[in-house]
């Protein structure tokens, strides 16, 4: 883990209007996440989690604050840019798997690749990714020949697949067995270590929080202060 923070954020507010009422889903939130840390967010619902992960994940932008990933302040880049900026920096790793079901692993995989412009060696980096998580044997079969575990291993593949700067992961084994959701796990913490990868993990599950190095909790819109 390197002292460099991959993302501050100070005073991150986002305010959500509901008809005459405005529901403030973060209501200050700072933080700071090194590099290659393996975080969790936790939190109830309505806590503020999706916004914030949100957020972090470039998929939305503060009403207020500041956030700055990866040494680039991306509060205020519009829509064209902080979508060019989360392909390249943001790999994500969702509980529905959120994978092409007429397309291979390969080609799920290449698709963050095919978006960045990337042409040269685009194949040969989708099998390496595919290789790092076991799926050497299983390049070729759709979503629908493999099992979940499997599906959730070619959406890992296809997160790293860009070497983002941060692997978010929201309820990464949420829809898998307890047998499979383990393997997941096991390959989340053997990617952090062997890459140094920073992985974010929004999760309702303390035994999903306890193996990673730091819980962040949130309530209301704010980060709960860790008990002494």
């Amino acid at each position: 883990m390197s002292d460099q923070p991959v993302i501050v954020a100070k005073n991150l507010k986002k305010i959500y209007p509901m008809g005459n009422v405005k529901v403030n889903a973060l209501a200050g939130v700072t933080l700071q996440i090194q590099s290659g840390e393996l975080v969790a967010i936790m939190g109830p619902s309505g806590s503020g989690k999706s916004t914030l992960m949100n957020i972090l994940g470039c998929l939305d932008r503060p009403t207020s604050g500041t956030y700055v990933l990866d040494g680039e302040d991306v509060s205020r880049l519009v829509d064209d840019r902080l979508a060019q900026v989360r392909n390249r920096k943001v790999g994500f790793i969702f509980q529905s798997f959120n994978l092409l079901p007429r397309m291979s692993a390969l080609n799920n995989v290449e698709l963050p690749l095919r978006y960045s412009g990337i042409g040269k060696g685009r194949r040969e980096r989708a099998q390496q990714a595919l290789e790092a998580v076991g799926l050497k044997d299983r390049m070729k079969h759709r979503p629908n020949e493999l099992s979940g575990g499997q599906q959730q291993r070619v959406a890992i593949a296809r997160a790293l697949v860009n070497s983002p700067a941060i692997l978010m992961a929201d309820e990464p084994t949420g829809n898998l067995d307890s047998r499979s959701g383990k393997e997941i796990m096991e390959l989340i913490l053997r990617l952090n270590q062997e890459r140094n990868t920073t992985v974010i993990i929004i999760t309702h599950d303390p035994t999903i929080a306890a193996q990673t190095r730091r819980i962040i909790r949130l309530k209301d819109g704010l980060l709960e202060e860790p008990k002494l």
